[in-house]
């Protein structure tokens, strides 16, 4: 089976050219399901793929599908942990120096959590990231 580069402009074969981005070195779901059912779509009928080869992408297509599976609950596990932590810091005092010297302390009223990790908003309206310098203490 005759198969073209993916960057091949040419024009000179009979398969669609698709452009995925992907982010890394690494080939993501959809691409490699793209590029399995193309080999499929475009295989030659009178010389087919061998079985043997069939089986082994089908294998790590199911190996890829269940990391995915695995990471999409890591994720899920993750957000929940960051969900408990975030609930037991309200009502708490925390103190923490800036990056000035200046020392403060405050009570814990809301804790807001975003891709950058989880901010603490302080009785007194003052935000701090939940992190290293961060003194937690009972009320």
């Amino acid at each position: 089976m005759n198969v073209t580069s993916a960057t091949d402009t040419t024009g000179k074969s009979n398969t669609t050219n698709t452009t995925t981005t992907t982010s890394g070195s690494g080939v993501d779901y959809n691409t490699f399901l793209q590029l399995l059912i193309a080999e499929m779509k475009n295989q030659d009928p009178t010389n087919p793929m061998d079985t043997s080869q069939y089986m082994s992408q089908f294998a790590q297509l199911s190996t890829v599908e269940q990391a995915m599976q695995t990471n999409s609950k890591l994720d899920a596990l993750l957000s929940s942990q960051s969900l408990s932590q975030a609930n037991s810091l309200i009502g708490k005092t925390v103190s923490f120096t800036d990056s000035t010297g200046a020392s403060f302390s405050g009570k814990v009223v809301s804790v807001a959590i975003n891709s950058d990790g989880s901010i603490a908003t302080l009785q007194d309206g003052t935000k701090v990231a939940v992190g290293p310098g961060l003194t937690i203490s009972q009320s």
